[in-house]
Formats: C-alpha cells, sequence, structure tokens
C-alpha cells in the first residue's frame, strides 16, 4: 500500500469524489453521479475506496458478485486519481479487495472486462493474476457492434482463477 493512503468500504458520502475521480479519469465510462451514489450504498461490501491523510477518496474500485456465479467478483471499474498514479495504488486496492470478498464472502475468482487498447487495466489484471499464481483466461464478451453508436471497442472478459493465495479462499 502506498504509504500515507489506507484502503476503505465506500460510504455514501463518497459516491461524489468517487464519481469526479471516474469523470476525470477520460478513460472510464462515466456513469450518473446517482449510479455512483447507489454503489456505495448497495455494493460497499464489493467495493474499495483509497484514502488519502485526510480521508479523501484518491481511488476506486466498484464490483459485486456475480448472481449465477457467487464465487466471482466481477470488478466494474477502477479508477486513480491523477496525482495518485504510479504508486501502485491499483494493484493495491484489487488485492485488498479481492482479499476481503474472499474472507468474507468466500469469493475465490476474479472477472472483470478490458478494452483491447486500455494497456494500463489489461497490466492490472495480468500482473494481479501472475502475483496470485491464478489462471487467466480472456474471451470477448461484447464486440463492438453491441453497443450503441460507432466506435467503442470490444470488452474483452478478464477471468481470473481460482486465487488461491487470497485469505478465506478453497485450496
Amino acid at each position: 500500500m502506498p504509504e500515507g493512503l489506507k484502503l476503505d468500504t465506500p460510504r455514501v458520502d463518497d459516491g461524489a469524489a468517487i464519481w469526479r475521480i471516474a469523470r476525470d479519469s477520460q478513460v472510464l465510462d462515466l456513469n450518473s453521479s446517482y449510479s455512483y451514489l447507489l454503489w456505495c450504498r448497495d455494493f460497499a461490501a464489493t467495493s474499495v475506496v483509497a484514502r488519502d491523510g485526510d480521508g479523501g477518496p484518491v481511488g476506486f474500485i466498484t464490483g459485486y458478485i456475480r448472481p449465477q456465479a457467487p464465487r466471482t467478483l466481477l470488478v466494474w471499474q477502477v479508477a486513480v486519481d491523477h496525482g495518485q498514479r504510479g504508486r501502485g495504488l491499483a494493484g493495491a486496492m484489487l488485492d485488498g479487495l479481492a482479499s476481503r470478498v474472499a474472507e468474507e464472502l468466500g469469493a475465490d475468482r476474479v472477472e472483470t472486462t478490458v478494452t483491447p487498447d486500455n494497456a494500463p487495466s489489461n497490466r492490472l489484471f495480468t500482473s494481479f493474476a501472475e502475483r496470485h499464481g491464478a489462471e487467466l483466461k480472456r474471451e470477448v464478451l461484447f464486440d463492438g457492434e453491441a453497443f450503441p453508436g460507432d466506435g467503442h471497442e470490444p470488452e474483452v472478459l478478464y477471468r481470473i482463477g481460482p486465487v488461491r493465495t487470497l485469505v478465506g479462499s478453497p485450496g
């Protein structure tokens, strides 16, 4: 964990800051501010926020347990404030969240989608799988034509697991 930062469970009052971090990332599909408030209320147990020394959010991961796959954490969005990039915060958040969800909910798999042009996310999830000795499989989940409008890259599904090095994981 980068010095001076700590991981925490998001609270509803973090929703506006999380929305701003997502907006300022300039790479995420920005959801409505309302959706981030709901996410902090309804999916806090499967999400994480990184806080600076003053307690303000400087990064987040939103996720949920897949209803049809209760041992799988689906990571929805990952974002780090510009001033905190390059410090390993995204990896620390992913490790911390996956460990917490393994311990509390028994999840031992992680899924996410990444567009082919998103090199930082590719590195994040590839290195997560390597750090934890987990298998990583990739396949196109949604091709570009599935999205309204023109120019959306395909969303490639990353399936990681089982992750045996997480607290509470079987095996």
